[in-house]
């Protein structure tokens, strides 16, 4: 349990939606709003299994429905009903919502090298860039931190969502937060104290690992 001057985070991206599971790989941002796939769901529910003999006290996610499944299983245990935090939706990738790379870089191949080269400053083509989701998700995850103290929270999110925002607990440009690498229901330890903010651990999933997912 944390001190009472402390919070504990665990940020987790939510579980597999058929999108993800798709090959090759597509996209999938803030405009497919679709559920948990059955390997989803069993990844939900590993990730509850794992964090219900730790202690939980609030439980929110992203509105979209693969992030609120995820949060219902693993709110389940403790008797908690999830909050939604509207501010942390994934990325907007724009154009390429639901293409896979393969047809990216041969139809927008300019675009493709630049955002290749640095997400950061060259987002999806009418999206976001990684600089405006961590503009847009930083403020209200560090609220979380700083609102809770002496509670442990868990918050569902996404790929891009978390990668930021542990890129900028890392120390890393965003021209980097590609190569951080998210499970669906890894979970990242993130501990707040004072005005400090300390990344423990990223992408746990010995959950994932022990259930063969």
């Amino acid at each position: 349990m944390p001190e009472a001057d402390e919070t504990l985070l665990y940020l987790v991206r939510h579980g597999a939606t058929p999108a993800n599971e798709q090959r090759p790989y597509v996209l999938q941002g803030h405009g497919i709003d679709t559920s948990l796939s059955d390997t989803g769901q069993r990844q939900a529910e590993a990730v509850a299994g794992f964090l219900a003999d730790r202690p939980l006290d609030v439980v929110l996610s992203s509105p979209m429905k693969r992030a609120r499944e995820t949060a219902a299983a693993i709110a389940a245990p403790h008797g908690i009903t999830p909050g939604v935090l509207e501010a942390i939706s994934e990325c907007d990738v724009g154009r390429w919502e639901g293409r896979d790379w393969g047809a990216i870089m041969e139809d927008d191949t300019e675009a493709y090298h630049l955002f290749m080269d640095d997400p950061g400053t060259h987002g999806y083509p009418e999206g976001e860039s990684y600089a405006d989701v961590l503009d847009r998700v930083g403020g209200p995850l560090d609220g979380v931190l700083a609102g809770h103290r002496g509670q442990t929270v868990a918050v569902v999110a996404h790929n891009i969502v978390n990668r930021v925002y542990v890129a900028r607990l890392m120390g890393w440009p965003l021209s980097r937060a590609r190569e951080i690498r998210q499970d669906n229901t890894g979970i990242n330890v993130i501990r707040g104290r004072d005005d400090e903010i300390t990344l423990m651990s990223f992408n746990v999933r010995f959950h994932l690992d022990d259930a063969g997912l």
